[in-house]
């Protein structure tokens, strides 16, 4: 077995949402690598704003955990929320920056549920993401649940658009506040009572990065009063960048192995 997973690039065809994304970044772990592979669970990570599609960062992780628990790492896909506008879409379907969202829940689901060994069942499943894709990471995770039962929110943004909600009310949702205060993920989960239990999410942030602190504690006391188990923690010494994604993912991780029945022991 390689000691070490590969990572590269992948163009993903936008056959249901026309999306104009970047290619996405592809991390196949160690296990996936050998023959007679086995089906792993897989991750969808999104990374910020305007950031790139980068597997680097969580393949260096997966690559720690992987060499502790046989090889075993899920499978990920970083997939570009963003496009090659670089726009910020707020994760949503808009007629001005393209269907975000349809890119990544039907066009990035069904090319690896196409192409990848991966465990098709929402119980192996994780949505990820780190700034803006974290806040795309909670939106997609509350609105979807029987699509992943596992949410991963490294530093994320509260809600889609927080940067400059008066622009993204205007632009994204054409004037319609209703419709942007109900595609905040509090609000979501809110609106559906119930759909949460059995659901895990971990929620990161770098101590000294209290804007985001505070989106973590207020979406992640939201979660577990919807019915997730969840985990908060925060990174000390790291503000918004460096340290805070690589710790961020860490702590998720260590969560997720024995939910995902990666664990040795």
């Amino acid at each position: 077995m390689p000691t070490q997973g590969k990572v590269g690039t992948q163009v993903i065809p936008t056959a249901q949402s026309g999306f104009d994304a970047r290619p996405a970044g592809l991390y196949l772990p160690p296990a996936a690598l050998t023959k007679d592979a086995p089906d792993l669970p897989l991750v969808i990570m999104m990374m910020g704003f305007p950031g790139d599609p980068d597997p680097s960062y969580i393949a260096s992780v997966l690559d720690g955990y992987a060499a502790k628990n046989n090889g075993l790492a899920p499978i990920v896909i970083v997939a570009d929320q963003i496009g090659a506008s670089g726009n910020d879409p707020a994760c949503a379907d808009s007629a001005a920056y393209g269907k975000a969202e349809t890119y990544i829940t039907k066009d990035v689901v069904d090319w690896a549920r196409q192409n990848l060994p991966i465990i098709d069942d929402p119980r192996w499943w994780v949505i990820a993401g780190y700034s803006n894709g974290g806040g795309c990471a909670i939106k997609y995770g509350t609105s979807f649940p029987d699509m992943w039962k596992n949410i991963i929110d490294v530093s994320g943004e509260p809600f889609p658009g927080s940067e400059d909600p008066d622009a993204v009310t205007k632009t994204v949702y054409g004037g319609d506040q209703a419709a942007f205060e109900a595609s905040k993920p509090v609000n979501i989960m809110k609106a559906h009572p119930g759909a949460y239990d059995g659901m895990t999410a971990v929620f990161t942030a770098g101590a000294d990065d209290p804007t985001y602190v505070q989106a973590a504690q207020t979406v992640s006391d939201a979660a577990k009063a919807a019915g997730m188990a969840v985990t908060y923690e925060t990174i000390p010494g790291a503000g918004h960048v460096g340290p805070a994604l690589p710790g961020g993912l860490e702590i998720g991780f260590r969560v997720m192995y024995p939910v995902l029945g990666l664990s040795a022991e």
